[in-house]
């Protein structure tokens, strides 16, 4: 099946903590060998500084996806979150919380921050390959996104 529209590279902004976890996520998207652009910050201090293109992040582009972790030091994925979705500027860019907790109130507040969807990753190698893959096939090859 053919794609029914011409696909255009997207930035991504990963906010992740945890190395193994970011290593995983830039093999799963490295997969499809698109020409996506993944970019890793490790804490919430530093994806502001990305979206804000402060400090060492002054030429960073506008991301077109958020992967965001919510346990993170610095600056928690849920103050983050709220940032993004209060800011005119920002608040369009689709947040995927990609987190270790399945927590409910975990669930309930991130959507409540106006998360675009939540994802509790898999323990499974293969299974975390999968959802990322999935991930990033439905918002970047079926769903539309602003600028692209």
């Amino acid at each position: 099946m053919s794609d029914p529209m011409p696909f255009t590279p997207v930035d991504i902004l990963l906010v992740e903590d945890n190395l193994g976890d970011a290593i995983l996520v830039r093999e799963a998207l490295a997969e499809y060998k698109i020409r996506n652009s993944l970019h890793h910050v490790q804490d919430g201090e530093q994806a502001m500084d990305f979206l804000y293109r402060r400090g060492d992040h002054a030429e960073a582009p506008t991301p077109g996806l958020i992967f965001l972790d919510l346990n993170l030091p610095r600056k928690d994925g849920r103050e983050v979150l709220m940032e993004v979705k209060s800011d005119p500027e920002l608040r369009q860019i689709p947040v995927v919380v990609f987190t270790s907790s399945a927590a409910e109130t975990d669930i309930v507040r991130s959507y409540g921050l106006h998360a675009n969807c939540y994802v509790t990753k898999p323990l499974d190698l293969e299974q975390f390959m999968r959802v990322v893959q999935s991930i990033e096939n439905f918002w970047l090859h079926i769903v539309r996104l602003p600028g692209v």
